[in-house]
């Protein structure tokens, strides 16, 4: 309760103010108040999305003086910032693989760590002719999206459970001109798919643990969909299912890439039989973090 009423009583500071100057350093105060990392550069980025100007603006005309209706945008922007709702969130974008998304609280904030995804994925598939690929658990369409701009030879079908998840991903699939290659479905895993075969099947899907849920930071537990970051279990229901129902939707020596968390990479490992996958390897990330787990099946 204090730090809301902290936020309210700067907030009323703020509509005294006029400059740009001014402004940030209240601002700065208010997000350092309530806990958030690099406050300066949040209170920039935020002013600069309520101004809709570049950062340079800012610095170039910081005497400028905020007309009443950017003062207000700028305040409701900062009160949702010091409440901990994701800064991407309250612009609606974020940058994937060098391409601007759209994304709202029905989809994860795409992360840097699953471009990793994207790299492989794109490898496997500029080896084939007319490649086709599934994902599953589409999100905002980040990973299918960022591969089909990457290989123009691609199709794809991506499913989520969540309808506008879904709707979030054809926009983004719109925004980037590859709609027309990728096919969006409602459906539980691989529930809904019959009969097709891809030469690749990605997913980042739900691996964090219920307990672990928990101790996220508030921005992650308290925003984003929670069916998208844990199964409700233990993390890694969801991923054994993919491992196991893969092979019925795959060609022969195609491929299978599934983030994982830092801490599963050896149980994972475990899950694919030998009989049925050869090549199972487990790619770190920048921070040689165990993330993603590439297997190929067998013939």
């Amino acid at each position: 309760m204090r730090s809301k009423q902290g936020v309210k009583t700067v907030c009323e500071r703020l509509k005294n103010l006029s400059n740009i100057a001014e402004t940030l350093i209240i601002a700065t105060r208010v997000l350092q108040a309530n806990g958030i990392a690099e406050a300066r550069r949040e209170a920039v980025s935020l002013l600069a999305f309520a101004l809709q100007k570049d950062k340079t603006f800012l610095v170039a005309h910081n005497e400028y003086e905020l007309l009443a209706e950017e003062q207000r945008r700028f305040d409701k922007f900062l009160q949702r910032r010091a409440n901990r709702e994701p800064f991407q969130y309250i612009t609606g974008r974020q940058e994937f693989y060098g391409l601007d998304f759209l994304v709202t609280p029905d989809v994860l904030i795409p992360r840097p760590e699953t471009e990793l995804m994207v790299e492989a994925a794109t490898e496997i598939l500029r080896e084939k002719n007319s490649p086709q690929f599934c994902e599953i658990g589409v999100g905002s369409g980040c990973i299918s999206v960022s591969i089909l701009h990457e290989v123009a030879t691609a199709r794809a079908v991506g499913f989520d459970i969540s309808k506008k998840a879904l709707q979030i991903a054809g926009q983004n699939a719109e925004r980037h001109k590859v709609s027309d290659r990728l096919e969006l479905k409602i459906s539980d895993v691989f529930a809904n798919l019959i009969g097709e075969k891809f030469d690749l099947i990605v997913s980042n899907p739900p691996y964090i643990s219920s307990a672990e849920v928990e101790n996220l930071q508030r921005e992650v537990r308290d925003f984003e969909p929670r069916f998208a970051l844990t199964d409700g279990k233990n993390g890694l229901t969801i991923i054994e299912k993919i491992i196991k129902d893969a092979p019925n939707f795959l060609k022969s020596n195609s491929f299978l890439l599934v983030e994982i968390g830092f801490n599963q990479a050896d149980t994972v490992r475990g899950m694919f039989s030998p009989q049925i996958w050869q090549k199972v390897k487990i790619l770190p990330d920048l921070q040689s973090i165990p993330r993603m787990v590439k297997a190929q099946i067998s013939s």
